[in-house]
């Protein structure tokens, strides 16, 4: 059983499957999924695009659809217990069905750690009770788990090999009906339906005023698999301004855009693996931000800046993501091809701390080697 939650976890699992399959065609995988995993061969019992929430507000408002769920898959565990329960990412729900998987026996891999570094570092401690091995994609999150004991593998970031565009940005806007000479603003709003309602707003906002500084602004926004078409369709129509909605292509939306706008979360980390000069802003309910801020002590809330160990793109958060404050980053990074640049460069050290690549491959191969203990 394999269970993703939204939209990345989705795209992450759906290629330790296909690898998997590739080591042995006759894994059959069922659990939680979207897309991605049912075209991977994942018998998916629930969508994971209706669980994709982010903040406590906002998981309070689906607490009763959540628990059921949780409900719905401990019952499949007890009623079909499978030989292993992998979990990938989206901690909140995939601890407590991991706690149902401990009282039955049930080995666990869990894929994409939860972010014990960042916040809520006693989880380690439940981790080490309920998990059998954790496979990490960041090298400094092995000594989190090394030190309580935890089997732990270093197993490199799946987007070191999957972040690539075979296309020049020329080719890839002229595909979407745009002109190569005149630049380009992309909008990610994320790929949770919270998020989008909450900063899909401002990002429209932003490029109406945008649009007034530098009136040959063209404009992308890419679809997560996760987002039905209408909760895009209904805001960028409601701004009036021609922007291109492009679904299941992000890499060659990023390679067409001379700068993003982008919401906190996995997409930062593969707008610096493209390096594309890039701004983030988050907004969360104010109750859940609350917590968040006092709970989180970290002096950067972007993944790649995290990763390079350095504010290499502004944050914009909360109460400084404002439509001025995006407008003040924003247009020197398109007017200004030097500093644009000196952002592209700095972007270079993301890649390199990130491993050598063939995590898909390696999670793979850990994945049958537990599936062989279990069945020997």
């Amino acid at each position: 059983m394999i269970i993703a939650g939204e939209a990345s976890g989705d795209h992450h699992a759906a290629r330790l499957v296909e690898e998997l399959h590739k080591l042995n065609p006759n894994v059959h995988f069922r659990g939680i999924g979207g897309e991605q995993m049912r075209a991977a061969g994942v018998e998916t019992l629930i969508d994971c695009a209706e669980m994709a929430v982010m903040g406590l507000v906002e998981v309070l408002a689906n607490y009763r659809f959540l628990k059921g769920v949780l409900e719905r898959m401990r019952d499949e565990l007890r009623r079909d217990p499978p030989d292993l329960l992998i979990l990938v990412d989206y901690p909140g729900f995939n601890l407590r069905l991991a706690e149902t998987a401990k009282e039955l026996g049930i080995k666990v891999l869990y894929y994409i750690s939860p972010q014990v570094w960042a916040w809520k570092k006693k989880r380690v401690f439940k981790i080490k009770k309920l998990v059998d091995m954790m496979a990490v994609v960041f090298p400094f999150e092995v000594a989190c788990y090394d030190k309580v004991g935890v089997p732990v593998e270093f197993v490199g970031h799946p987007l070191i090999d999957e972040v690539k565009c075979d296309y020049s940005r020329d080719d890839v806007l002229r595909q979407f009906g745009l002109d190569p000479n005149r630049p380009v603003l992309g909008l990610f709003p994320g790929s949770r339906r919270s998020e989008v309602s909450l900063l899909l707003p401002l990002m429209l906002q932003s490029a109406k005023q945008l649009k007034l500084h530098i009136p040959e602004l063209q404009f992308l926004i890419p679809r997560a698999s996760t987002l039905p078409l209408e909760l895009l369709q209904g805001p960028v129509g409601q701004s009036e301004l021609d922007i291109k909605i492009i679904a299941g292509r992000p890499y060659d939306v990023m390679r067409g855009c001379d700068t993003i706008i982008s919401a906190s979360g996995t997409a930062t980390l593969e707008i610096g693996l493209m390096q594309v000069p890039l701004i983030v802003t988050y907004r969360m309910a104010p109750l859940s931000y609350a917590i968040f801020s006092r709970l989180v002590k970290l002096e950067h809330i972007a993944l790649c800046n995290i990763v390079a160990g350095e504010r290499i793109v502004p944050e914009l958060i909360q109460s400084g993501a404002t439509v001025a404050n995006i407008c003040e980053e924003t247009i020197p990074l398109l007017t200004d091809h030097e500093r644009a640049n000196a952002m592209r460069e700095r972007m270079g050290i993301i890649r390199n701390r990130l491993g050598a690549g063939g995590a898909s491959q390696k999670i793979a191969q850990l994945t049958l080697h537990m599936l062989e203990q279990q069945n020997s």
